[in-house]
């Protein structure tokens, strides 16, 4: 069974019971992540005993928030729509990465997921030697291709073809804007003290990369290219505090089949298609030691 089949076996009472969001939850969810990077973050800046140790925890909460960016692509995290464009801004002014413009990157991916000619995720190949993987865990080129977007799309020259033609003025603006900003925060920070915004979001940043790029790399590495969602997305199996970290992602076969399911609704989906999923692994360092295993020795 393949996940349209799947779906189609779903009574519109159990449709609606997945579907169904919830801004308390996700509000809490959210309090507790922005609270644990405004936490540590204070711990960081007023320099308590081992504070250098606190920066790569920081990076990984702050990375994480791509998870939390990725779920504002669908709506879902929050039933209050503009819930979930200030949480999907703040996300993705903290990560670099514009999310309007991600918004039609991620909508071309679930449409063609897997898809060699379409599906945008794959324009960047997944590494297949040791120098290729050690390049892209370090998260360098997905920042400086960030940093290649925002400035592209800035002077109006995305010619992505996932984007429609009468969002382009929008993805300028949104690109235009956040530049600004970081120049504001930059001023901010030769005038204040630079070294606070370093030590407490741009050097975590960068420690937490690699976390990330380990994370997502599970998602569809090595999968079939094929439609079938329950074959062409991973399903990692994993702890709560992960699950929580990457807001319930990795259920990422669920997630792919029924993209409308909130993230706090993906536990009941997975005991739903656990049967039908193809491609699973039980943790991610279990995915890489098999993906690194296949490298040419």
């Amino acid at each position: 069974m393949d996940h349209r089949e799947f779906l189609k076996t779903l009574p519109l009472e159990e449709r609606q019971r997945l579907n169904a969001k919830s801004d308390a939850v996700g509000l809490v969810h959210l309090a507790a992540h922005w609270g644990l990077i405004a936490s540590i973050g204070s711990l960081i800046a007023l320099r308590v005993s081992g504070w250098p140790v606190l920066m790569p925890v920081q990076g990984i909460l702050i990375v994480f928030l791509f998870t939390l960016l990725h779920e504002t692509c669908h709506m879902t995290p929050f039933e209050t729509a503009r819930l979930n464009t200030i949480a999907g801004r703040v996300c993705g002014f903290l990560l670099f990465l514009p999310p309007t413009w991600f918004r039609y990157f991620h909508f071309a991916h679930h449409r063609h997921t897997q898809n060699p000619e379409l599906d945008p995720e794959l324009a960047e190949p997944k590494p297949e030697t040791w120098a290729g993987y050690a390049l892209h865990v370090s998260g360098i080129p997905v920042l400086f291709g960030h940093g290649k977007t925002l400035i592209r799309n800035a002077f109006g020259r995305c010619d992505d073809a996932f984007v429609p033609k009468q969002r382009l003025r929008t993805i300028r603006t949104e690109a235009q804007v956040m530049l600004g900003l970081y120049a504001g925060v930059a001023a901010a920070g030769f005038a204040w003290n630079l070294v606070e915004i370093l030590t407490v979001w741009i050097v975590p940043l960068l420690l937490g990369q690699p976390f990330l790029r380990l994370y997502l790399l599970a998602e569809h590495g090595r999968c079939p290219r094929v439609a079938n969602m329950f074959e062409n997305t991973r399903t990692t199996f994993t702890n709560r505090m992960v699950r929580k970290l990457a807001w319930n992602m990795p259920y990422h076969a669920e997630h792919h089949a029924c993209p409308t399911v909130p993230f706090h609704r993906l536990p009941d989906l997975h005991r739903l298609v656990q049967p039908h999923l193809r491609e699973t692994e039980d943790g991610y360092a279990r995915f890489h030691r098999k993906f690194v295993s296949e490298f040419p020795q």
